[in-house]
């Protein structure tokens, strides 16, 4: 069986359980995926192996197949979670070294802040990359954002989908992928939301339709 194609728009959730406030993280992810949220990012650095193992497959759990459940940088908790892929950080494995532990059958994506990096993660063999930041956000508050202008270099240089990050939101979601991104990938945006269902859906719909666009304009 070969590994799950890439959804193209996609509206990807990076986890952070201490947004979390008013409900647990799974319940707020299954509603989120109902809303339209394609691929779930487990990513809680501070949880221990077992812990981070016991969350993932409550998150499987809780949004089926739904959407796909991608594992930050823990090949391990991914092969025991059964998950659809993992991501790696730049100081990570490489994507080559990666898929040597996962073989065929799991997505390999990887976070890039610069053209170099973006083209060496191509050549490595990384299905999908994360850029950013795009915008100011609290998760990396000494990062300098990059601006749409990041984006937009990319889309001439890659094959392979990539996803904005860093500050994105309702506001704007849609210019990122007029900007050439395959997707957004949020946090706060819809973890933070009170209604997260609804959130999520918005931000699919605006992504969706500037990707329709996007794709008439190229044809």
């Amino acid at each position: 069986m070969s590994r799950l194609p890439f959804p193209c728009p996609a509206l990807c959730i990076v986890t952070d359980r201490r947004l979390c406030q008013d409900s647990s993280l799974p319940q707020k992810i299954a509603l989120a995926v109902e809303g339209g949220v394609d691929i779930v990012q487990l990513r809680e650095k501070d949880l221990p192996g077992r812990l981070l193992l016991d969350l993932a497959m409550n998150i499987r759990r809780a949004i089926d197949d739904k959407a796909l459940l991608i594992i930050n940088e823990r090949i391990d908790v991914a092969l025991l979670a059964n998950a659809d892929g993992v991501h790696l950080g730049e100081e990570a494995l490489s994507p080559s070294d990666a898929r040597s532990l996962v073989g065929d059958n799991m997505l390999i994506g990887r976070s890039v802040h610069d053209n170099e990096g973006a083209l060496e993660a191509q050549r490595q063999g990384a299905d999908y990359l994360i850029a950013g930041s795009v915008f100011s956000t609290r998760s990396h508050p000494g990062r300098s954002p990059q601006g749409l202008s990041f984006i937009e270099s990319l889309e001439p240089i890659l094959t392979i989908p990539y996803l904005a990050i860093g500050g994105i939101n309702a506001r704007n979601a849609a210019d990122v992928v007029r900007a050439g991104a395959s997707g957004v990938a949020v946090i706060s945006a819809i973890l933070s939301s009170l209604q997260p269902g609804e959130t999520a859906c918005k931000l699919k719909h605006d992504i969706r339709s500037a990707w329709k666009k996007t794709q008439g304009a190229a044809a």
